[in-house]
């Protein structure tokens, strides 16, 4: 089997092995050639120099997946796509779109007999040696033309993936499962606060994390990963502060908003992101001379 895969970065990249591992054929394009050069030369990827290229290498049915940012960069791959391929051709989006945008490219693409898939993609850099949770929204006909494809992604051949619906299904569990995330660590960054706060206690956070690893109800890939990072460093001096959002957490609580569903958790945390990205300095300000200006507080500088 063959596909295209557009974008070849850390994600991509690595999706490209482990389906070269698979044995399954992949013809790879990438804004910076480097990338494409380096997959052909480790494993056989087969290189193409634009997205056109990339297209007359694959038999039908064509198989394209777009492993790029979501937003613009996507919306426009998908445009060019459409031009591209034949109707029977199936167009795979991996990033992490909004499902809405997913359901008005699905029917884009449909007016010219192409098939999209949308395939919410976790794993991120171990993806490559565990295997991707793949969560997939396609039609039927569709979905039995990339399943070997997600098949060989997947941590097993039954395992770690889901034929979740139509098409903007997948994103949608993709979305959801972001939200949680947001919450989950959240929750740990809070209790690793709280217990470094305490300093008479004079608590090795490595150890509970390594402790809390083995039969307790909190254990999680994402405890492992803070156990790993604790073992190294549990000061976090040099660490800046700032906690992105790629935009699924802001999706996921207009969707609680959206059906009236209460999800305070995921809100929470998606508020904390903002926090820590600086854009509550002007209220925390305005803060400090409010209560200066009725209690007779004193105000700091930002050398203090």
């Amino acid at each position: 089997m063959r596909l295209g895969m557009i974008g070849l970065g850390k994600m991509g990249g690595n999706m490209a092995r482990r389906l070269r591992r698979a044995g399954i054929e992949v013809v790879g394009f990438n804004q910076d050639v480097k990338a494409t050069d380096a997959l052909a030369s480790e494993v056989g990827l087969i290189p193409a120099d634009s997205a056109e290229a990339l297209v007359t290498k694959l038999d039908a049915t064509r198989v394209v997946w777009l492993m790029l940012p979501a937003g613009d960069i996507t919306e426009s791959y998908v445009q060019q796509m459409q031009g591209l391929l034949e109707p029977g051709d199936v167009l795979i989006d991996g990033a992490n779109s909004y499902y809405k945008d997913s359901m008005r490219r699905g029917e884009l693409l449909a007016e010219s007999g192409i098939l999209f898939v949308d395939a919410g993609v976790s794993g991120g850099v171990w993806g490559l040696e565990n295997g991707y949770a793949l969560m997939v929204g396609a039609a039927e006909e569709a979905f039995a033309n990339v399943q070997p494809i997600i098949e060989a992604l997947a941590p097993e051949r039954d395992q770690g993936w889901i034929h979740a619906g139509p098409v903007g299904s997948g994103h949608f569990v993709k979305m959801i499962h972001n939200g949680i995330e947001y919450g989950m660590m959240q929750a740990y960054a809070e209790g690793f606060s709280l217990m470094k706060g305490r300093e008479d206690f004079n608590l090795d956070l490595a150890e509970i994390a390594e402790t809390w690893r083995h039969g307790s109800v909190v254990r999680s890939w994402l405890l492992d990963l803070t156990a790993r990072v604790l073992a190294e460093d549990q000061q976090l001096a040099d660490v800046d502060p700032f906690v992105a959002d790629s935009g699924e957490g802001r999706w996921t609580a207009l969707e609680g908003v959206e059906q009236g569903i209460p999800t305070p958790i995921m809100s929470l945390a998606l508020m904390a992101r903002f926090a820590s990205q600086g854009q509550q300095d002007y209220s925390g300000k305005l803060l400090a001379m409010m209560r200066n200006q009725f209690g007779g507080h004193s105000i700091g500088s930002p050398d203090d």
